[in-house]
This record gives C-alpha cells, structure tokens and sequence, in this order.
C-alpha cells in the first residue's frame, strides 16, 4: 500500500516552497524519518522525512517546482522491494561509466570479463553521489571547491557526509601538487550535476552566467525594497570607544569559557546595552500596525548571520532577560546552524529590534536596512585604533562607528539619537549594564 508524502507545514504565513533536490529516487528504500527531500522556503531549507519505511515509488514533482502546503509530492510503498522501481540514468552517466576504463582490465568488454551490469552500476554510483547531496553537504562541497564525484561516502547507503568533504578538502591541500600528465582521467559529470567545474576562460574572453535567484533571495530583495518603500527611513551615527569592553573580555576571558563553555564576546555587551537603552526609548523597540503603534515590554533581538544562501536574521528571544552567557551560546549556536543550513522558521520569525554586525567583514561605515515591521536597527562596525582627545591630550584608542537607521515615522530624532548616546554609555563604562543606569 502505497502512502503519500506531502508538503508539511513551513511556518507562519509561509503557504507554498520550492522543491530543492531530491535525496531519494525511485526504487530506492527509505527508513522511516529518513529524509528524501529538501524544499526551499522564503527562510530556511527545510528536509521532508519519510513517513514510513518502504521503498520510494513516485516523484510527482521536479527539482525547481513550486509546491503548495499539503501537496502530494511522492509515494512510498512499505511493501514494495527495493529496485523494484528503476531509476532511471541519464545518458551522460551512461556515457560517463562506458568511458572508464579499469587499468587492470584495459581492453576487455564487461562481457569478457563476467560484469555485463559493471558500467549500469558504476554510472548509478556516480550519479547516486552527485545528486542525493544534502543541503550540508552541497555547501560543503561549494565551500572547499573538491569535486563529489571523487569522494567515497561513508554516510549510509555509501552517501556523503559533511566530514567527509571536509577529509578530502584537507586532504587536497596537503597533496603536493602533480603535473597535469599524471592527473588520471576523470569521468564527465552527468549533465544534472548541480556542481561542475568550469573550464577557465581563454584570455580576452567575455563570458557570462545566469543562476536562477533563489527564494531565499527573492524574498531578501521583496522584503528590502518593501521596507524602502514603506518606512521613512533615516540613519544617525555615533562611535563608541571599546577600550573598556576590550578591557574586560580579557580580563575575564578564560574564566568565562571555563564556567560557561563559550567565549565571550562583543554581542553580549551590544545585546545588553540596547536592552537598557530601550527601557529609556521604548519607541525603538515598538512597530506600527495599521494607524496603531505597538509597544513591547520585551526585547526579542534578530541577529542577522551569514548563510551560505544569504543573510537570515534568527531571532534571540527576551534577550532583556537572559545572561551574557545565555546570549553568546544563542547566537553562537544560530551561527553554526545558520552555515549548516539547520534553522528552522520559527527561529527566525518574530523580533522587535535587529543588531547587524559588519565589522566581521571589515565593514567600517554603513547604513543598515530596517527589517519590517521592526522600527529600528543597530550597525556594529570594525574596530580599528583612531586618534581621539582624552583629557586634552592625542590619545590612539580603539573605536568603533554605531549607526542606527530607524522608522521616522514612529521615532523622532531625538529619540533615536538618545538611544544610541545610551548603548555608547554603556559600551564605554560597563558597569552601567549591572546597576542598570
């Protein structure tokens, strides 16, 4: 008996996906759980597990369709043996097999040498190892630019697994480099092989390249020229001397990864000084619904992180109320799933006040985008050592520009540039964050 696979629930006001990449082909068995799609969504890629345990008998989607919440997307048979359904194999994978040529048996036909299936099977390897990567394991791929075909899975069913792009990349790098005669022949890659390698280009040549947006990006540019279009946006700036901040970390540095396992960072500070800063200016952390303004009496602080597919923003949520511990372990764990591609929607839907960090990236100067209905963002910058006037004196200390681009609409200039007086007070004396001055 035949059960259906459907589009499961994608969060809040998300009603439809993009069908990523199968995992799964006909034929093949699946463990209950196990996941056999993946679906790109306006946040999140998001993995379709198994039902049941059974064999996959139908694909009634394509890679790039867009599917609705609920649809009807495979079949999975629990009765139904594996490599009952063939799977089919494109022609350049057959080509690809017939091609390779076994130095052992240089010269003989498979039916010489007892394997009439050998070039089917080499080119369902092939094949299986280029098409059935998971999300991870594709950004993986992407990341340390090794080719998939080349590796021998050590997941289940001989899959990739993320360790084991990263064994080969290091593996690569160690390798000492070889003439390009002593190369061994590669097969071509089948012509679905979502990661090719591109030949270089001929000096004078102008190439050019079109990929797909993804819905990731698509929704990113929707929503940004949205909050263009709708917000009366404006920026102010201040800088900020981290002497104090910087003091601090290393003073406590150690002590801190010792009793809580994590370092300590900027963010905790920044996160807990626009959480006072906001009990002073409840106006920045507020938002506009139709002609009424909305005010929190929490701080759910979106963090935006770079993705492999673009910048999401998961939400910290009553950072007002957490530790510095507890908030440097959130984010540091939103960080390592947003690379991994692991967050799921409700984590990042939500938030009353965003923090953007440019600094990571070198970034001196910006002006961040408000992320509606959010009213206001904070733009961290880089460090660097600028000559500035203690006490009459020329002294070099290590400075950072703030900027808070915020809704004119719900702030007044008065109320944004109290608030970022505010976050600078306490960066520059943290004592302010324990005595709540």
């Amino acid at each position: 008996m035949a059960t259906d696979v459907e589009v499961p629930a994608l969060g809040e006001s998300i009603t439809e996906g993009t069908l990523g990449q199968w995992l799964k082909k006909p034929g093949e068995a699946v463990a209950a759980d196990e996941p056999i799609v993946s679906l790109e969504t306006d946040k999140v890629s998001v993995e379709v597990p198994s039902p049941i345990a059974g064999v996959l008998t139908e694909q009634l989607a394509s890679e790039g369709d867009t599917v609705a919440v609920g649809a009807v997307i495979a079949r999975i048979d629990e009765k139904a043996t594996a490599g009952a359904v063939a799977a089919p194999i494109s022609a350049p994978a057959e080509a690809a097999a017939a091609a390779t040529t076994n130095p052992a048996g240089a010269g003989e036909t498979p039916a010489l040498r007892g394997d009439a299936t050998a070039p089917v099977a080499e080119a369902e390897r092939e094949a299986d190892q280029i098409t059935t990567l998971s999300p991870a394991v594709r950004r993986a791929v992407l990341e340390y630019h090794v080719d998939p075909t080349s590796i021998r899975g050590t997941g289940k069913d001989g899959r990739l697994t993320k360790d084991d792009v990263i064994a080969a990349a290091q593996t690569q790098k160690s390798a000492p480099a070889q003439a390009p005669e002593a190369k061994a022949p590669v097969s071509p890659a089948p012509a679905q092989a979502p990661i090719q390698a591109k030949a270089p280009a001929a000096a004078g040549e102008r190439n050019e390249e079109r990929v797909k947006m993804t819905r990731l990006r698509q929704t990113i540019a929707r929503r940004l020229k949205e909050a263009q279009n709708t917000a009366a946006m404006l920026t102010t700036f201040n800088d900020v001397d981290m002497t104090a901040v910087i003091d601090a970390r290393a003073r406590y540095k150690d002590l801190f990864e010792k009793k809580h396992g994590i370092r300590l960072g900027f963010m905790g500070f920044f996160v807990k000084a626009c959480a006072l800063a906001a009990k002073d200016v409840p106006s920045v952390n507020a938002s506009i619904e139709g002609d009424e303004i909305v005010y929190h009496d929490y701080l759910d602080v979106s963090v935006a992180v770079s993705a492999p597919k673009g910048l999401v923003v998961p939400v910290v949520r009553n950072a007002d109320r957490m530790s510095f511990a507890e908030i440097e372990k959130t984010i540091a764990d939103y960080g390592k799933r947003a690379k991994d591609g692991t967050l799921t929607v409700d984590e990042m839907q939500g938030g009353t006040f965003t923090i953007s960090n440019g600094g990571v990236f070198g970034s001196l100067l910006s002006t961040p985008i408000i992320n509606p209905p959010q009213s206001a963002v904070l733009g961290m910058h880089r460090i660097e050592e600028r000559p500035v006037v203690k006490d009459g004196q020329i002294v070099a200390r290590p400075m950072m520009y703030l900027a808070l681009s915020y809704d004119h609409r719900l702030i007044d200039g008065r109320e944004a540039v109290t608030f970022l007086v505010r976050v600078k007070e306490a960066i520059e004396d943290p004592t302010r964050l324990l005595i709540d001055l």
